[in-house]
């Protein structure tokens, strides 16, 4: 790529909370017209450095400067930055359920005629902007109504209808799945050819390597080095080890199942949309789990993992129509979560901040939280016993914080993962279901979250994990099940899983049963 100029230079940038030095004299060089990723591990600082950009953290609260288009800027708030063509997407969508596309795209933005929203005109460019990122929705389709992958391209036309120039986008696939994932980044290449550019946080390193012209490396608060991809020598192991300061030969663990016989089966399991009464989330769904045994589920976005899950946790989505439960060979009713983890049960939600975590509660509330009884007695609290098993699996689990008694929305995505696993683990489940257990975290943290489910494993436990990562089902899982459209359409051996077996049968109704 020929050196273009720089659209942006942040220079010795320094934010600082109360206690702790989130960045320390940062510098950021983006050229005109590229892809530019930066990459570090959770708590790095790489969401922080892009909020003082955007004016998330305004001119006052950091201190050195930020140069954009060869001035220097002092942004009050996130509209200064908006006015100024950059626009930032967070990681969290901030886009309001109830209302259209219509409404969210220009929400505080609105077209007006005659003092009043010119909703005509709202919708006519609406369209247009929904057209150039592919979006084939009737705009007066509520947010609600499509899925996450929709949802993003919501934003990014709503970051078109601010005259973009300089798109940030926060982990924008996280949650999406491979082809959404592949038509997101496409997208990007066609900004690019527009004159637009990216910066881009991710910790999917093989997208970063796939799309980026330049890497910016964080660690600890600190600029460790920025990547010219065109130079050459850039793959994903120099960036892990620019990332953590040293290489990782394996991405898993190694580990030595000892897979005893099945324990837990679920059979005919069906079940309808909660609004949808003619759609089936789950369609007589029916698989299996042995003693000491990782099984994965792999589906394309919306095929029914999560349905399927949330529905044998006690009912917690949709309406049963069908299907038993098996434990030990013996029927067991889940009709309510207090009889699932009563039952030995237990689901780490997709969503920790939405539903794994009560983000105003410290750590040592939110890991008792699903089993008081533990430490209660009389139905009084004992706080000692309470900050006992809290800090038991602090050290265990090795998060990282000085107290159980911080809060856990001071912690990074790792670590409130790590504390939703410790909420779970100390119900003393048989059967742990792990629903996108590694989403939003860095390569780091991944590994030790996938030792933790091994050692799960070798204690006798069943875990099932739900992944839209197919490189972390074959690594890590012991057996894969498919899903495609509520009906699980393949079983397939740790020795038989590659991508293309998978994705094969995560598209078909076809069943293939190779165990």
């Amino acid at each position: 790529m020929e050196s273009a100029p720089p659209l942006l230079e942040m220079r010795s940038i320094t934010k600082e909370f109360p206690g702790v030095k989130a960045l320390s004299d940062v510098n950021l060089v983006v050229r005109a017209g590229e892809i530019h990723a930066i990459c570090g591990e959770n708590g790095a600082g790489k969401s922080t450095l892009m909020k003082v950009l955007s004016g998330v953290y305004p001119y006052g609260t950091y201190s050195g400067s930020i140069v954009y288009r060869g001035a220097e800027t002092r942004f009050s708030d996130i509209r200064a930055s908006e006015h100024a063509g950059i626009v930032i997407i967070h990681q969290e969508l901030a886009l309001v359920p109830g209302m259209s596309i219509t409404e969210n795209i220009f929400l505080g933005n609105e077209p007006r005629r005659f003092g009043r929203i010119d909703w005509k005109a709202a919708n006519s460019k609406a369209l247009e902007l929904m057209r150039q990122v592919g979006l084939t929705e009737d705009p007066d389709t509520l947010i609600k109504d499509i899925g996450v992958g929709k949802q993003q391209l919501v934003e990014i036309a709503k970051a078109f209808a601010k005259d973009v120039r300089l798109l940030i986008l926060d982990e924008p696939t996280a949650a999406l799945n491979e082809a959404d994932s592949q038509h997101l980044l496409d997208l990007l290449r066609g900004f690019k050819e527009r004159g637009i550019t990216s910066i881009m946080i991710s910790h999917k390193l093989n997208e970063i390597e796939a799309i980026a012209d330049s890497i910016t490396i964080l660690r600890d608060g600190r600029t460790i080095e920025t990547l010219d991809v065109a130079a050459g020598g850039v793959d994903e192991d120099r960036i892990v080890r620019g990332m953590v300061g040293r290489s990782l030969s394996n991405r898993f663990p190694d580990h030595r199942p000892e897979i005893g016989d099945v324990f837990f089966e679920v059979r005919d399991w069906t079940v309808r949309h909660p609004i949808s009464t003619e759609r089936l989330v789950c369609k007589n769904s029916s698989f299996n789990v042995r003693r000491g045994e990782i099984v994965g589920f792999a589906g394309l976005m919306g095929a029914g993992r999560t349905e399927l899950a949330m529905s044998l946790f006690g009912r917690s989505y949709g309406v049963w129509l069908g299907g038993r439960v098996f434990k030990d060979g013996k029927e067991i009713q889940i009709r309510s979560v207090a009889e699932a983890i009563a039952n030995g049960l237990a689901y780490v939600s997709e969503d920790r901040k939405a539903i794994g975590l009560n983000l105003l509660d410290d750590i040592k509330t939110s890991v008792v939280a699903a089993k008081l009884s533990k430490v209660t007695r009389n139905g009084v609290l004992d706080e000692a016993k309470e900050y006992r098993e809290a800090e038991q699996y602090r050290k265990s689990l090795r998060i990282k914080t000085p107290t159980v008694d911080e809060g856990v929305t001071k912690l990074s995505g790792g670590n409130q993962q790590k504390v939703v696993l410790a909420k779970w683990m100390f119900t003393d489940p048989d059967l742990l279901i792990l629903d996108e257990p590694t989403r939003g975290i860095d390569v780091g943290a991944k590994y030790e979250i996938y030792g933790i489910i091994q050692r799960l494993a070798d204690e006798g436990k069943g875990v099932i994990v739900i992944s839209s990562e197919l490189p972390e089902l074959i690594g890590l899982c012991d057996r894969i099940y498919t899903v495609f459209e509520g009906t699980i359409t393949g079983e397939i051996s740790r020795q038989d899983a590659n991508p293309e077996v998978l994705m094969k049968q995560m598209t078909s109704t076809k069943k293939t049963l190779t165990p």
